[in-house]
């Protein structure tokens, strides 16, 4: 498996930059979630940061790497990774 150096941008892991796992189309997930367990042994939280172009050429406008932006609402984009279907039910957090 490939892996690609990003920054983090926002958040507790801001100014970090991890390894992270590239996929079949060579670009890293659209969503990466941490977990950070409790100090006091309690759920642990979790952390999301969504993937956003780092910037774009001048010519075609095709994106010359990837950054993770911190998404304090904890969506992660797409309200919980679900494909947004026309006939699906809207969430109880939609709306």
């Amino acid at each position: 498996m490939k892996s690609q150096d990003t920054p983090f941008e926002g958040g507790p892991m801001d100014g970090r930059v991890l390894p992270v796992l590239l996929g079949m189309t060579g670009h890293p997930p659209k969503t990466y979630r941490i977990p950070v367990p409790d100090p006091a042994g309690g759920k642990p939280t979790v952390l999301v940061y969504r993937r956003v172009p780092r910037g774009h050429s001048r010519r075609l406008g095709v994106p010359q790497g990837w950054k993770y932006v911190y998404d304090p609402t904890g969506k992660g984009g797409s309200g919980g990774g679900r494909p947004k279907w026309p006939w699906s039910k809207p969430d109880a957090t939609d709306g």
